[in-house]
């Protein structure tokens, strides 16, 4: 969390196409969602990346590893970023908007923080963090609407459910580290996708019945492109810009995501946030930034 590099112009235009891609993704999401079951939409996901990911590696040449407990890794890896997290916020995307689940979705590297240091020895919570992180989870508590910590409605739900796959996010890359940091992170992630798609065929076939492939031609468009360009090719782009940014720099991803997916689902759906949502993210923002050392690093 810590590692921070100087950006050059090249990592910013990667930073801002990969906060373009997956800020996108939301909106093509909550489309499939139209005709798709929630966990479908998850295993369209999952499945067609892994095929994508798979090929990508196969011409790359690298090695599969063989052992059954890297696939068993690959498993809970696939659980924890993907099946539970990718399930929860679909679900939520039924019913709050695309732009308030992207600003949530940013608590994800809130949990990194705590997560990470009760994990790892060599991320302890300092000063700094603590201070981040009381930000950050107040921006999250003003943009969900603290009135609606005194009531409890569908709404309220969908926004807990995106809120707990973000925390999933962070036990994922936890996991990651500890299990998966020895292999390629392209194999690392087409490993997990296998993983996700073997558990969520079975479970999509329970819950809703035989995957139809009759759907509409904005449906494909959609799954298409949080298939295989958000999920398959951002996997490719992020692991790029991690080289030349650094982790620390790559967390300002997830303050670049939010008004992509508010404008698109403005302007596709209609839709609008209430002022809470804008005055939360900001206060997650600075949040953030405190985190990445932007604000309140000493400099040498």
């Amino acid at each position: 969390m810590s590692d921070q590099k100087t950006m050059s112009a090249r990592a910013w235009a990667e930073l801002f196409l990969l906060a373009l891609i997956w800020g996108g993704s939301f909106l093509a999401i909550r489309v499939a969602l139209d005709e798709v079951p929630v966990i479908t939409s998850v295993l369209h996901r999952t499945g067609w990346a892994m095929i994508a990911l798979w090929l990508v590696i196969l011409a790359m040449r690298l090695p599969i590893p063989r052992e059954p407990r890297v696939w068993g890794a690959f498993l809970v890896m696939g659980l924890l970023n993907n099946v539970i997290p990718f399930g929860l916020m679909a679900w939520g995307q039924l019913y709050i908007e695309t732009g308030l689940t992207s600003i949530l979705n940013a608590a994800t590297a809130i949990f990194g923080v705590l997560v990470a240091a009760v994990v790892f020895a060599d991320e302890s919570l300092t000063a700094r963090k603590i201070i981040g992180v009381g930000l950050g989870f107040l921006g999250v508590a003003v943009a969900i609407g603290l009135q609606n910590f005194t009531t409890f409605n569908i709404q309220s739900l969908a926004q807990l459910a995106i809120i707990a796959g973000t925390f999933f996010y962070a036990l994922a890359s936890a996991w990651g580290r500890a299990k998966l940091s020895h292999l390629s992170p392209y194999v690392a992630a087409a490993g997990m996708l296998t993983g996700s798609t073997v558990v969520l065929l079975p479970l999509a076939l329970l819950v809703d019945g035989p995957v139809s492939m009759s759907l509409q031609a904005d449906t494909w468009l959609a799954i298409g492109y949080y298939a295989v360009i958000a999920t398959a090719g951002a996997y490719l782009l992020y692991y790029r810009v991690l080289a030349m940014a650094g982790s620390g720099n790559l967390m300002l991803v997830t303050l670049l995501i939010p008004p992509v997916a508010i404008v698109l689902g403005a302007f596709v759906r209609d839709e609008t946030l209430m002022p809470q949502a804008f005055v939360g993210f900001t206060l997650l923002a600075v949040g953030l930034l405190i985190l990445n050392g932007t604000i309140g690093r000493r400099r040498n």
